[in-house]
């Protein structure tokens, strides 16, 4: 039986929508992108992949942090 996980759906669908042409999109198209972004930000979110990445940028932002003082 195929199984299809979905982040990695969500992920293809989003890779999809952005190689389009900015200028050819709509205000609706638009919102559309952002809440497909925030439902794959809230799948991947509780996963190892996930904790790793937000590990990955609260450390980058406290090195951004850090090397502006």
């Amino acid at each position: 039986m195929l199984t299809i996980n979905a982040g990695v759906l969500l992920a293809v669908v989003v890779l999809l929508r952005l190689r389009r042409r900015t200028e050819a999109r709509s205000r609706n198209g638009e919102k559309l992108t952002v809440i497909i972004v925030l439902a794959l930000g809230v799948v991947i979110a509780p996963t190892p992949v996930g904790e790793g990445i937000l590990n990955f940028l609260g450390q980058l932002a406290t090195g951004i942090t850090d090397s502006t003082r």
